[in-house]
């Protein structure tokens, strides 16, 4: 089928001639095995009932392993049956020992609802109850779920704030906890994973303090380092099962090129986002477009919606958006409604990457890369299930490195998935984890090893700070308040912008976020809908927004400027300096870009004055060879602002983050050295791992940046290689062949 569906969406000539490569992988057949040690009959009976007579061989080898008490890491494909690798576990041990308790983690909400959905159809016996524990669970019912809940379902962010620092209410639970799964191990990366590591050890200290040592179990797409971050995050060594043995269709892979419609322009990938999901819907084919931004998901919903309009073929209504920044009230009715298959297509950012399961996907299409191999993978791995076949289309976008993908397709089809970086050392995060462990119960320095190395310092520094009480060989946090609230896992910190209509509160950002995206006359979109920002009140923390039909979106235009505090370590590497260093990151928003709905066209630029965003990160530095007085000047510093074009282009191949983790700035003449230098840096203050990454693989990072260049058929320099649409100066002194000069000298 997926072959038909490409021919009738390439008869339509908005969408013929646009496709580069196409990749089919073969279907797998399933590989069958029995656990060597028995289900418990209640559980067997269950199973043939829901048409299960046959466990997957990872699924009886996942079943063995924890019976032998293992923590465990099941490391397989997409709709692989993961699940049952924890739920046959838990609910054996719950069929067995009826006062043993488990804790289910999900990184989302939707994702524990929609697993609850399943667990209460495979529970044998009624005895066993279930519960979702989050946010949106009625203070009314938390009493009950507490005391009788025997499964609990919940996320990290329910975990920090309304169970941790409550623990004396849950004494009785978490004495009893034998079983913590902890799903989508994948999704713990950057900021997130770093503040989810100090959440475990919260946790499991207190699971300590009260006499358990419960087992982990967790699940993962496929990373190139289960094994680390699983003892990253959780303190714990797991056996890692990679095996699958689950059955799958065929797959097909195309990578789609909007075409050019000027010299170096093509048409916008979000407008033939739109068309593809348009398209699709009214062929009766079930698509998810991932975006990796919420104003791209936005833009691509009011596309689709005005192209369903124009057709009169499928009501509008038939298309969502899915995205962070939603009430829950907003999310649970666009879950319901893609539950229940009323919806066609969706328009989702990655919080729909996890495996919700969204009934049955055709087609999915990935609106630029997403980021990661690894991503790229479990993006695809939402199309089709089971036997069925699936489609995956990634839309290019007209910049450097998604160019140089649609070129060499085999970087992303044949290449190695990256492993994920966590830095739960973070300053900020580690400060902000001990704080809330400390209320919890009060620290010894013996348990702060659990913590990590810097931990012990980090207190110590809090107590002189007057953030901590050291007394009686303890630290004590000094309030009567949790400081849990006060700490987002999803942030290393800052205030929450609310933006409001009137009196009606529309989303949330964070203070970083809000400087750049809720500036005055910054447009919001809604749910399809276009909001204009009116005024942001930073003390306040709140920015209103006016609803108002505009035919443009906008874009920050950001200035970075770096002072270097330290050097961790520095090589030669040709007849360049390399450093990773920590640097403060001095960024403003010296303006904004009103782009064309209709294709992203610069309309207008506007001038603002914003205060400035400091933080503390690392980078990695290259100072370069000192500018030959000889040749000429100008063409000299085209190459070194070319480099650092280049080297922020291919970056995410090796950082394995999403471009936009990652800032770059170039000199002509640093203060430092007086010679020219070039530095690409974490955007998360204090370091989630990025810079390490991309210092440690700098040589095959460097030929990576050549390659991009030699690889495009262009003399000077174009979006597909060099020219880049963020660039501060508007793409001004690049020249090509002085970058790939430059490049072959600092390579080796």
């Amino acid at each position: 089928m997926t072959r038909e569906w490409l021919d009738a969406i390439q008869s339509d000539a908005r969408l013929a001639g646009q496709i580069v490569h196409v990749h089919e992988t073969p279907p797998q057949e399933p590989k069958f095995a029995q656990p060597d040690h028995p289900l418990h009959s209640a559980l067997v009976a269950r199973l043939e009932v829901l048409g299960i007579d046959r466990l997957y061989s990872h699924q009886a080898h996942a079943f063995d392993l924890a019976h032998q008490g293992n923590d465990l890491v099941v490391v397989t494909g997409t709709n692989s049956g993961k699940t049952l690798c924890y739920n046959l576990p838990v609910l054996q041990t719950c069929l067995t020992e009826p006062s043993a308790r488990a804790l289910y983690l999900f990184p989302t909400k939707a994702l524990a609802q929609d697993q609850a959905r399943r667990l209460e159809e495979l529970i044998p016996d009624p005895g066993i109850r279930c519960a979702t524990y989050d946010g949106d669970t009625p203070m009314s019912r938390r009493g009950s779920i507490r005391k009788l809940s025997h499964i609990l379902l919940s996320n990290p962010d329910m975990l920090h704030v309304g169970i941790l620092p409550h623990h004396e209410l849950w004494g009785t639970y978490l004495r009893s906890l034998r079983m913590i799964v902890i799903d989508e191990l994948h999704a713990y990366r950057g900021v997130f994973g770093s503040h989810f590591s100090g959440v475990m050890r919260r946790l499991l200290r207190l699971c300590e303090w009260y006499g358990s040592r419960p087992q982990i179990i967790a699940c993962s797409a496929t990373i190139g380092n289960p094994d680390d971050l699983f003892q990253r995050l959780t303190s714990r060594n797991g056996t890692v099962l990679a095996e699958d043995g689950a059955p799958r269709g065929k797959r097909t892979f195309v990578f789609w090129n909007p075409p050019e419609i000027a010299e170096h322009e093509r048409l916008s990938a979000n407008l033939v986002t739109s068309e593809l999901l348009a398209s699709f819907a009214e062929l009766g084919v079930r698509s998810l477009a991932f975006n990796r931004a919420r104003v791209t998901s936005e833009i691509v919903l009011r596309y689709t919606r005005k192209r369903l309009r124009d057709e009169g073929r499928v009501p509008e209504s038939a298309i969502e958006s899915y995205r962070a920044g939603y009430t829950p009230k907003e999310r649970r009715q666009i879950e319901q409604a893609l539950f229940k298959g009323k919806l066609l297509g969706l328009s989702a950012t990655n919080a729909m990457e996890l495996g919700v399961d969204v009934g049955g996907l055709d087609a999915v299409i990935m609106n630029g890369y997403p980021g990661t191999i690894a991503s790229f993978h479990q993006q695809s791995g939402r199309a089709g299930r089971g036997t069925r076949d699936g489609l995956a289309v990634l839309v290019v976008h007209d910049d450097p490195l998604e160019q140089y993908m649609a070129r060499e397709p085999g970087r992303i089809l044949d290449g190695i998935t990256e492993s994920i970086a966590i830095n739960p050392d973070n300053p900020q995060v580690l400060g902000q984890q001990l704080k809330c462990a400390a209320y919890e119960r009060a620290l010894a320095p013996s348990e702060l090893e659990a913590f990590g190395s810097t931990a012990i310092e980090a207190a110590e520094q809090m107590d002189r700070n007057g953030e901590l009480h050291f007394q009686s060989g303890r630290f004590f946090y000094p309030a009567h308040e949790s400081p849990a609230r006060g700490v987002s896992l999803r942030g290393a910190g800052g205030d929450q912008i609310t933006l409001f209509e009137g009196n009606e509160a529309l989303g949330t950002m964070e203070r970083w976020r809000a400087l750049q995206y809720a500036h005055p006359g910054a447009v919001y979109l809604h749910r399809g809908q276009t909001y204009l920002v009116e005024s942001l009140d930073l003390p306040m923390c709140r920015a209103d927004v006016t609803r108002k039909d505009v035919d443009y979106y906008t874009q920050p235009l950001l200035q970075s400027a770096l002072d270097v505090q330290v050097v961790l370590n520095n090589r030669v590497t040709g007849e360049a300096n390399l450093a990773l260093c920590g640097v403060k990151v001095t960024d403003m928003v010296l303006g904004y870009r009103e782009k064309a709905l209709d294709g992203g066209r610069v309309q207008n630029v506007v001038d603002l004055d914003l205060p400035a965003h400091t933080f503390e990160t690392l980078a990695v530095r290259i100072d370069l060879p000192s500018l030959d007085p000889d040749q000429d000047a100008k063409v000299q510093l085209g190459g070194i602002h070319g480099l650092e074009h280049a080297l922020l282009a291919v970056a995410p191949l090796f950082a394995g983050c999403d471009r936009g983790d990652l800032g770059s700035a170039w000199y002509a003449l640093h203060p430092d050295t007086f010679c020219p230098a070039v530095f690409v840096f974490d955007r998360t203050p204090g370091g989630v791992g990025l810079a390490e990454a991309l210092y440690n693989n700098a040589v095959l990072w460097m030929i990576s940046a050549r390659r991009l260049l030699e690889s495009c058929p262009c003399a000077d320099g174009c979006p597909a290689c060099l020219l880049s649409p963020r660039c501060e100066v508007s793409n001004d002194t690049l020249d090509k062949v002085s970058t790939i000069k430059l490049l072959s000298r600092v390579e080796h």
